[in-house]
């Protein structure tokens, strides 16, 4: 049975939610399942001191990576969205709700400023960085209702129709996508739902 399940996996897989949604750890857990390479957009965009890669350079390194024959790829770039979903079997929605989200922002941020957390190419988050409008909880703010309009759309338009799309409305619902035996729940009634045939 499960070697049956593992025949029916994806193996190009795009992660997306608004920030903080928790799109990388999930990434990581059906890398693991899969087999798969996790590709971490924030590591192939930011520089050191936040710096953001020239465009060409990101689409570049993007599209090297979605050239592989699997994948498990997290991050919200409109950049290179088409480069990530064109290629992609697969789409999993982290579909929060903006008191989730927002708590994880605060609480995460405020850890990696406590820890001296190192991030992308070195990257640290600072307190200082409160005053500027893309401070993570001020970002998930601004965005969140956006995003979520926004993907609801692009889900329905016809160039994304061959991706088969998890919605995950809660975080249990991320905890009962995987199972047990590391592979990916196929069942619909998995506590989550398929919203984008």
């Amino acid at each position: 049975m499960i070697a049956e399940q593992a025949a029916q996996q994806p193996t190009r897989v795009a992660v997306v939610g608004t920030s903080c949604a928790g799109k990388t750890t999930l990434a990581r857990s059906v890398s693991r399942a899969l087999g798969a390479p996790h590709v971490e957009l924030d590591v192939l965009y930011w520089g050191p001191n936040w710096t953001p890669r020239p465009v060409e350079e990101f689409r570049s390194r993007v599209q090297t990576a979605v050239a592989a024959p699997a994948w498990v790829i997290d991050g919200n770039y409109s950049a290179v969205r088409d480069l990530v979903w064109r290629e992609a079997t697969t789409l999993v929605w982290l579909n929060y709700s903006f008191a989730v989200v927002f708590s994880r922002a605060v609480l995460r941020t405020l850890r990696r400023v406590i820890t001296r957390e190192e991030l992308f190419a070195g990257n640290r988050e600072s307190l200082r960085s409160i005053t500027d409008p893309d401070w993570i909880p001020w970002w998930v703010l601004r965005t969140h209702s956006r995003r979520r309009r926004e993907y609801a759309a692009r889900l329905r338009q016809p160039e994304f129709a061959h991706l088969e799309v998890f919605e995950l409305t809660q975080p249990s619902h991320a905890d009962s996508f995987l199972t047990a035996s590391g592979t990916i729940r196929r069942d619909r009634g998995a506590g989550w739902r398929v919203r984008y045939p």
